[in-house]
């Protein structure tokens, strides 16, 4: 290995990083330190792209140089400091491509800082690998240009978010990790205490109860980049374990100031770091009720042309057998428009019904209109042309149309239809190019009846405001009551739920009641918050945008995991660090644990393939 050779007033490591030297850098003497990317060997010339954090330089050795040898057989990855001096490009050799392309640096003097083994990944260039390989060493996976500027877009991102609630008046604070557990819809991860035999803290689903404290507190704007814990399954726009927000909150507000709020924020950041449109504030409003119909989801793609509408009492009194018997049941059927196919090839049908069958539907009904207006198709037949001709009307359907149908009860057939849309916006290439579009789903449902349980149960929030405060509680069907409650949509990405709180005891505990909360399992499980709301609380409310969502959307990227820097695989396991893993016996005696026999089983056969 080479001694390493120390100019004086030259900085050890570096006078400039790999992304900056220029033309106006000609014949000056620099040092680069970075890794060995790639390697050209043209006999009596060595080239080196080396790179840093900051971008590529490249390198050339003539033969004959001490070094030529030794870096030419250097490994990919290699970290090496190098002294040269800056030489311009001839114009043939110029790569437009680079920031450094119009000179490289000829070598003088060289140091292996320090050895790369073989790659079990190549880090050169932008291949598919195996995600569970790309996590073991996630470390060489973010060298990559693609993740690694993924992760420098999260950072400024967040840096961004900060800089413009600080510019808003509001004030960030950082709230508990180690908490209790509250039933927030999913699983918690849950902290033995050492101290305290058989009780455990919870990891945070949300600093929901804390942020509302804060604004007790006194304290009039508060925001966080949070983090927060769920233990569930993951999904391509969720990872599991852990996840980071823009937790805020604002007192003596409206929903509509909340709103006002938090657009400036979203649009003026996604303007900032995407080419693509972004839509205006303010944003359009969509009530529950609407978009389940219009769209068949609560998180709609408005870049997706298509809208679904109600075709019940059009089959109400059809000679069709079975929408007929299922509307007399208490179902519905929905219509979803698939513009311009009419004279698709049944294939395109056929393939409709079998996805429809893999979503859990036994079918999907379709009729097609020709271009001379004529309607065709299995169902057809079973309509009467004047119901099929308001319909066409009601529908929005023009000549040259398919329609598709689904029915069921409400949700479920909602849902499918919701699919079939999301799908046929896909399919036919519908979805408008390089736009972000916003919406706010409003006015959700305060309750929900779970047909597993046989119980009512919140819906969305335990904790905001039913729309007609105590009386509508008192007074009216659970099921029919409404909430302050409301989710930001983007491009069919729900990127955070919020609300309006309910800040009156008296409202609490009812609303509580209704899910079936008695006052005393009210009082363990949030009574610092009953307590706080006993000592004057102010009308407050929030909402908190996903980070990790934002992000995803800005790096147009369609999974989650490659814009976080260490995910877990969708297992919940880190494969860099081995997590979850196994704990020595003294610590779980420590802690009053003790192990179930299945659990041990399951330990040893992991010590044994080990």
């Amino acid at each position: 290995m080479p001694q390493r050779i120390l100019k004086l007033k030259m900085h050890p490591y570096r006078t400039h990083n790999c992304g900056e030297l220029t033309k106006s850098h000609h014949d000056q003497e620099v040092r680069l330190s970075g890794w060995v990317m790639r390697k050209r060997d043209h006999g009596n010339l060595l080239f080196i792209d080396l790179r840093d954090h900051y971008g590529i330089t490249q390198l050339v050795v003539i033969e004959g140089s001490k070094y030529f040898n030794d870096l030419a057989h250097v490994k990919l990855e290699s970290v090496i400091t190098v002294t040269g001096k800056v030489i311009n490009r001839i114009p043939e050799t110029v790569n437009k491509e680079l920031p450094t392309g119009e000179i490289e640096v000829a070598v003088l003097e060289y140091y292996l800082e320090s050895p790369a083994d073989p790659l079990p990944i190549q880090v050169n260039a932008d291949r598919d690998l195996p995600e569970d390989l790309r996590l073991k060493y996630r470390f060489l996976d973010l060298r990559r240009e693609k993740i690694h500027n993924n992760i420098v877009l999260r950072s400024n991102v967040i840096a961004a978010l900060r800089r413009r609630m600080a510019s808003q008046g509001f004030l960030e604070f950082q709230t508990p990790i180690l908490t209790s557990s509250s039933p927030e819809g999913a699983r918690d991860y849950l902290v033995p205490s050492r101290l305290h035999p058989g009780k455990f803290y919870a990891l945070p689903q949300a600093p929901q109860q804390f942020k509302q404290l804060l604004m007790v507190s006194g304290f009039d704007k508060y925001f966080q980049i949070a983090p927060c814990f769920r233990d569930e399954d993951a999904r391509a726009d969720r990872s599991p374990g852990e996840f980071y927000q823009l937790d805020m909150e604002m007192s003596f507000v409206t929903q509509d100031e909340v709103f006002a709020a938090i657009e400036p924020v979203l649009f003026e950041t996604f303007k900032e770091f995407s080419k693509h449109e972004v839509i205006k504030p303010p944003f359009p409003r969509i009530k529950y009720h609407d978009a389940m119909l219009k769209y068949g989801t609560d998180k709609p793609d408005l870049r997706n042309p298509i809208q679904i509408s109600d075709a019940t009492e059009i089959f109400r009194d059809s000679e069709f057998a079975i929408f007929k018997n299922n509307i007399n049941k208490g179902a519905i059927v929905r219509a979803i428009p698939a513009p311009k196919t009419a004279s698709q090839p049944r294939s395109f049908f056929d393939n409709m019904i079998k996805f429809a069958q893999s979503e859990g539907a036994a079918g999907l009904a379709y009729i097609t209109f020709t271009e001379t207006g004529e309607a065709k198709g299995p169902i057809a037949k079973f309509l009467k042309p004047e119901k099929l001709e308001e319909f066409k009307k009601t529908a929005g359907l023009s000549n040259g149309d398919s329609v598709f149908f689904s029915s069921d009860k409400a949700l479920p057939a909602a849902k499918l239809a919701g699919t079939v849309r999301t799908h046929l916006g896909n399919e036919l290439n519908l979805l408008e190019k390089n736009i972000f579009k916003f919406c706010w789903i409003t006015d959700f449902p305060y309750y929900e009846y779970n047909e597993e349980t046989k119980k009512i149960e919140f819906s969305h929030n335990p904790f905001s405001m039913p729309q007609g405060g105590l009386e509508a509680l008192q007074k009216q069907d659970p099921l029919s009551i409404l909430a302050f409650q409301y989710d930001i949509v983007c491009n069919g990405i729900e990127l955070s739920s919020g609300a309006i709180r309910n800040h009156k005891p008296e409202i609490m505990y009812k609303a509580f009641e209704i899910a079936g909360y008695d006052a005393k399992t009210v009082d363990e499980r949030f009574g610092g918050m009953i307590r706080a709301f006993k000592f004057g609380a102010p009308p407050h409310g929030g909402l908190a945008p996903g980070i990790d969502r934002i992000v995803m959307l800005l790096a147009d990227e369609p999974n989650i995991r490659e814009v976080i820097a260490f995910p877990m695989n969708q297992q919940a396991e880190d494969l860099l660090m081995n997590a979850p893993a196994p704990v020595d016996f003294k610590q779980l005696r420590e802690l009053h644990i003790q192990l179930t026999p299945k659990a041990k089983e399951v330990e040893g056969k992991k010590t044994t393939q080990a």
